[in-house]
């Protein structure tokens, strides 16, 4: 990887950081996953993550039931209108995750220096002797000196909540561990995780299998991240399940936690939509000096291919503070200039106090640093990388973002369908926002969640830069206007009422007619 592509826009004017920062009508390009939960579920809440910044609401399904879920997607819906804007729903499955269900709810303090039985055994009661696991193969898999931690938010690398074990010898179906540090677990439950270790547990669960032939189905997800991926084949099969529920619409986004996932990343990237760079589990498998160049090398490969990357716990202080540390703001700022789509909020939004101020933090973090991001080299990058002669969607969406740069423009338009070619503008990571006009199939009613079109739309949200718009054809019809003088109309109202757009400023538009491909300059009027 070559590390001068990673360097900030030349001059940087560093004398720029001691100037107060201007507050920003328009949210930055990168996007924000925000994980709802107790304090993110009511709509006032919702809308206010939504107004701050949230582009994706995620639902993750390793806590709580379908019915408290769909209390939350019923809320996410009116805070959506209430706004008047998109938000796609990512359902996160929860894979092979070893949990200890603590039936009692109450704490339970392991003592350094003391040992810790795990075993398949139900009928046990969780205690600081004995953690009961439903894995009846842990024995067959591990040895000794072999590490696990355990904790309800051990990724978070927090000592005090998660606890690191080393098996010290296998009894029949039992584990005995040493316990490394002193911590309290809490909760209902405990995630156990073996590091690098083979779990002979389905990526996709039959509990995941029903989740999303009844919830998914039922309201029609967007995305769903797939946990602990770890081979294109785990993409493949729940393509393929997706396809025979009706879900062939649904995008599937990696979620790449192990280092089976980074041996075989490669083909992941290749049949999956998007990649997930989960670091809690990843920061586990892997020493933490290695943790940055794979997170740099897989955001790398994503934006060559074209495909959304989002990375995970960034802000993990923000859980219980205010403010991040400088550590974290830092992270965030260099996963942008690194290239990353969107920024992963979990127990930040979930059960932190303040999940409001993580979304609009993490924001302005981003938009910071994406106002001294190297576009250039990126750019370069990917024509190099696409190579010659280029195919022509590629030339002309490159000519697109080259134009936009040149004539200073305020935003490009895109006209789309199926919202590959605001993807495909996006890739080469233009300064300005891509307006995608989506345009739903004749006979669906784009005001429906579930209508085709919408659902495309949605899922452009996931996209750094790109911000979709419905369209309307009977609406263009009513007005007198063909599609492309709507859509245009529908861009620039939208541009100036979210402060994108103001008079005089240029417009990119980008549009398949026929076979063809053509890119044409516009300004806005000062009407």
């Amino acid at each position: 990887m070559q590390g001068a592509n990673m360097l900030l826009d030349e001059p940087l004017r560093l004398a720029s950081v001691l100037t107060p920062v201007k507050p920003k009508v328009f949210p930055s390009l990168t996007k924000i996953v925000g994980t709802l939960g107790p304090k993110s579920h009511s709509v006032e809440v919702i809308e206010e993550c939504l107004v701050a910044g949230m582009s994706v609401a995620r639902f993750d399904f390793s806590w709580m039931d379908a019915t408290y879920h769909q209390e939350a997607l019923d809320n996410l819906r009116k805070a959506a209108q209430n706004v008047k804007k998109l938000c796609p729903v990512m359902l996160d499955t929860v894979g092979p995750e070893i949990q200890v269900h603590n039936s009692t709810g109450g704490p339970i303090e392991l003592k350094a220096g003391n040992h810790v039985t795990i075993t398949p055994d139900l009928s046990k009661a969780p205690s600081a002797e004995i953690l009961p696991i439903k894995f009846g193969d842990l024995a067959k898999v591990v040895k000794k000196g072999d590490t696990l931690f355990i904790g309800q938010y051990l990724f978070t690398g927090s000592e005090t909540t998660s606890s690191w074990l080393e098996i010290v010898e296998t009894s029949g179906e039992n584990v005995d561990c040493l316990v490394n540090n002193t911590a309290t677990l809490s909760g209902p439950i405990f995630t156990l995780h073996v590091s690098k270790v083979h779990i002979s547990l389905p990526t996709l669960s039959e509990y995941d299998k029903e989740v999303i032939s009844t919830w998914g189905l039922r309201n029609r997800v967007d995305i769903i991240s797939l946990s602990h991926t770890r081979s294109a084949e785990d993409v493949r099969e729940l393509r393929t399940f997706l396809q025979s529920h009706d879900l062939q619409d649904t995008q599937i986004y990696a979620k790449v936690e192990n280092t089976e996932g980074l041996d075989h990343f490669d083909e992941i990237l290749q049949e999956a939509d998007g990649i997930i760079i989960s670091r809690g589990d990843l920061g586990i498998d892997l020493p933490p000096e290695d943790v940055f160049i794979s997170q740099k090398t897989a955001i790398q490969k994503c934006n060559l291919a074209g495909k959304p990357v989002i990375i995970t716990r960034v802000v993990d202080s923000m859980i219980d503070n205010l403010r991040p540390t400088r550590a974290e703001a830092t992270d965030v700022a260099n996963a942008v200039l690194d290239g990353t789509d969107g920024i992963l909020l979990g127990a930040e939004t979930v059960r932190g106090p303040y999940p409001v101020d993580a979304v609009s933090t993490v924001g302005r973090i981003c938009a910071e640093a994406e106002s001294v991001y190297n576009q250039s080299a990126h750019f370069k990058k990917i024509v190099r990388h696409i190579g010659e002669p280029m195919p022509h969607e590629e030339s002309v969406a490159s000519s697109a973002v080259r134009t936009a740069i040149k004539v200073k423009a305020a935003a490009i338009l895109v006209f789309t369908f199926s919202g590959r070619a605001a993807r495909l503008v996006a890739k080469y990571r233009p300064p300005m926002p891509v307006l995608a006009v989506v345009f739903p199939r004749e006979d669906s009613d784009p005001t429906e969640w579930r209508s085709y079109g919408t659902t495309q739309a949605r899922q452009c949200f996931s996209v750094r830069g790109a911000y979709p718009l419905m369209g309307s054809t009977e609406e263009a019809e009513t007005g007198g206007l063909t599609k492309e003088e709507y859509g245009i109309k529908l861009a620039v109202n939208y541009g100036r009422s979210v402060g994108m757009l103001k008079p005089f400023d240029r417009l990119i538009i980008f549009e398949k007619i026929g076979d063809s491909s053509v890119v044409k300059i516009i300004e806005c009027d000062a009407s």
